[in-house]
């Protein structure tokens, strides 16, 4: 008995060195993961869920705005998406009928729509109009959009927007999203919502879109041909190294910037919050995020890739970009608001992004980061406010 004691003491003795040495390489071995140090980071308020909606413009865009009104000094406030949302039904509805009943219908719209309907019917805070009239603790629009698709064929069909037929679609807005207020009092004062819009001292005029394509040319207003621009509106052109420059510029001065882009990509994670654009000739990609799975996954806009570090990224040119566009490879599905710069232990640059999909569905409370690759490569266009641009290429833009 003393003898086999000793045996295993001997042994755990010998054994201990080696098993501590084979953990120190498994922790040597596991994944540094990402490591961000914060450059610029301002004022936002909190996070939103558009839940079962394709509304994410209008949160981007009311999010950009309500970081705006901060920035101004004037607080911070909770706008309603969905006042905005019903103006906006209201207005492709009749887009769909004048375009014999080919307009676009459905829930995606860009921040113009936005601007148009502040500039026309103003806005109200969230607590005056929550547009959910609905058995839902959340916004879900797959019943309301049905009944708009269905509704609105007739008026194409007896080629006559008629009285009845506009009370019909108001009615149908009414139901789900309810009735939108005339005249509401908030913070002990009276307002309608054209009254409120004047009161938050926002121009609209003030706002830029700028986009970065070579099929129009630079230092021109073009049309981007993607379907959620239903308005027909159109963007400044600018080459891409100075549309990250206005970018940068904006966030460094104090100013947030609204983007629209493509997150159908697989380097697109927003469940650990990283957005990047990997060169798979160069990334050396092993375990459960190996080269076989990247090629092979589809594209979950919430689950992405779980890359576990930093990886190599494409270097994005004019013309990559471009082919990317032509292609339908980079298209237009999703609007997100920009509120800061942040850079990895590599020194790569991210944009600091808020969305709106919750704070739940990842580990950073409904942020993720977007690297300098993937913004170049997948940005539609950007809004800032003009004073955001700097000088030169303002003056190029005639602005």
């Amino acid at each position: 008995m003393k003898r086999t004691i000793c045996t295993l003491i001997a042994m755990a003795l010998v054994l201990a060195p080696m098993q501590a040495q084979k953990a120190k390489k498994q922790e040597e071995a596991k994944p540094e993961g990402y490591k961000f140090t914060t450059v610029v980071s301002l004022p936002a308020t909190p996070v939103k869920n558009q839940s079962a909606t394709g509304t994410c413009w209008c949160f981007a865009t009311t999010s950009f705005m309500e970081s705006e009104l901060i920035r101004m000094g004037k607080g911070e406030y909770d706008l309603s998406e969905m006042f905005v949302v019903n103006e906006t039904y209201r207005n492709r509805i009749r887009d769909n009928y004048l375009r014999q009943g080919k307009g676009n219908l459905g829930e995606g719209s860009l921040s113009p729509s936005w601007l148009r309907v502040f500039r026309e019917e103003g806005i109200v805070p969230q607590e005056a109009y929550s547009g959910i009239s609905y058995d839902s603790p959340v916004h879900n629009h797959r019943e309301l959009q049905a009944y708009i698709d269905a509704v609105t064929t007739v008026p194409v069909k007896m080629k006559r927007l008629s009285k009845e037929s506009d009370e019909v679609t108001n009615a149908i807005l009414e139901i789900y999203l309810g009735e939108q207020p005339e005249s509401f009092t908030y913070k002990g004062v009276s307002y309608t919502p054209e009254s409120f819009a004047t009161s938050l001292g926002l121009n609209m005029d003030d706002y830029v879109h700028i986009t970065s394509f070579s099929h129009f040319p630079f230092y021109t207003e073009g049309l981007l041909e993607v379907p959620d621009n239903w308005e027909m509106n159109r963007f400044h052109n600018v080459p891409l190294d100075e549309l990250i420059q206005v970018m940068d510029y904006a966030l460094n001065n104090g100013y947030t910037v609204n983007w629209d882009g493509d997150v159908s990509e697989r380097g697109f994670s927003h469940a650990i919050g990283v957005a990047i654009n990997p060169d798979m000739t160069k990334a050396d990609i092993s375990g459960s995020t190996d080269r076989a799975r990247f090629e092979s996954m589809g594209t979950d806009r919430a689950a992405g890739l779980s890359f576990e570090k930093p990886y190599p990224e494409i270097d994005v040119t004019q013309d990559i970009r471009q082919k990317g566009y032509e292609t339908f490879v980079t298209t237009d599905d999703h609007l997100m608001h920009v509120t800061g710069i942040v850079k990895d232990q590599n020194g790569t640059k991210y944009y600091i992004t808020k969305n709106s999909w919750g704070t739940e569905r990842n580990p950073t409370g409904g942020y993720l980061n977007m690297s300098e690759s993937f913004v170049r490569s997948k940005t539609i266009y950007i809004m800032v406010h003009k004073n955001a641009i700097p000088g030169e290429i303002k003056s190029k833009l005639g602005l």
